[in-house]
């Protein structure tokens, strides 16, 4: 049975251990041992993935619960998860699949796109988001999932963290039309104690997707810990200098797994987006409502052009290629 486990890429064969090269945490795994991801074991000198096919999550989603405000607004997307993660966020929304073993569903690369195909006549699913948990530790079934995606004419999306080394990204990317990636903060200190990480391989991460699909990212902000006018600040300089129209989600956090920190007051959020504004085109609050903040309006002439409510988005003043109907401004926004 275990030698039917799909085998994984990027690894290296060490004196008695294997060592993985898909993320930056490069683990030295010994026989019968998995890494830090708890995905990828060792078994008989090969690496092999515990998780390849293996689905804890499949559901149709708003395109806007990636959240992605600027891709395709108002699509429905199959959003697919399996469990594990290369981080262990303290405050994990999702620990029960990142953090455990979950009962799953088999599901080849090829029943996921007839799936998505399915969805796609009967209701406009236009592709699959790889989300819930950490897709970059489902690399190969995401690899293979993405590749038969992209030649049917749909499109790949994938919700991370963005640890990964450059060259499975670079491999990964040509499948992948758009990205939402999580930067939890910017100090290596906040990575390092509450997620069990380091904080620079996702602004790599975005840095190089930025050149070859859509990227959005999202930033938890939570009181006392990452919300200083100067974290904030390094934060949204740094997006700028990647797009100053790259779309910043600014998400309330809430107590969750092993965090028991009030949640965000609504005036951090506010104070936040205001200091985002400052040096972005297109900011957003999510998962409380804060009025003003989840609309998208031109940079240019300030009309809205996308009405949100929730997860539901309403393209109000937005040409088929992105313009602007009222000044006719190119947009960073794909329709």
């Amino acid at each position: 049975m275990n030698e039917e486990l799909v085998e994984c890429r990027y690894y290296e064969t060490g004196e008695g251990y294997l060592q993985c090269q898909l993320c930056p945490w490069h683990c030295r795994i010994p026989p019968n041992k998995a890494g830090i991801c708890r995905v990828r074991e060792n078994i008989g000198g090969v690496l092999r993935s515990l998780n390849y096919a293996e689905v804890t999550s499949a559901h149709m989603d708003p395109i806007e619960k990636k959240p992605l405000y600027h891709f395709h607004p108002g699509s429905g997307i199959l959003s697919l998860g399996t469990f594990g993660c290369n981080l262990s966020c303290k405050f994990c929304q999702n620990w029960e699949i990142s953090q455990g073993r979950p009962p799953t569903q088999h599901l080849e690369p090829e029943e996921a796109l007839a799936l998505a195909q399915k969805g796609q006549r009967q209701s406009g699913n236009i592709g699959i988001a790889y989300t819930y948990n950490e897709p970059i530790i489902w690399y190969e079934y995401v690899y293979d999932t993405a590749q038969l995606v992209h030649e049917a004419g749909m499109v790949n999306v994938l919700v991370t963290n963005g640890l990964i080394e450059e060259e499975p990204l670079r491999e990964l990317l040509p499948y992948v039309d758009a990205m939402n990636v999580d930067i939890k903060a910017w100090s290596e200190d906040f990575y390092r104690k509450i997620c069990h990480g380091e904080a620079w391989p996702a602004r790599r991460t975005v840095e190089i997707a930025a050149q070859q699909c859509h990227v959005e990212i999202t930033v938890l902000i939570i009181p006392g810990y990452n919300d200083s006018d100067e974290e904030l600040e390094k934060i949204f300089d740094w997006a700028a200098s990647v797009r100053r129209d790259m779309p910043v989600h600014l998400s309330r956090y809430y107590p969750a797994y092993k965090f028991d920190a009030p949640s965000t007051p609504a005036e951090t959020l506010r104070h936040a987006y205001q200091l985002a504004r400052q040096r972005l085109e297109y900011v957003y609050v999510g998962n409380i409502y804060i009025d003003g903040t989840s609309d998208t309006r031109c940079p240019e002439c300030g009309e809205i052009v996308i009405n949100r409510s929730g997860f539901t988005s309403q393209v109000t003043n937005l040409t088929e290629d992105g313009r602007c109907k009222s000044c006719g401004a190119q947009l960073n926004i794909i329709t």
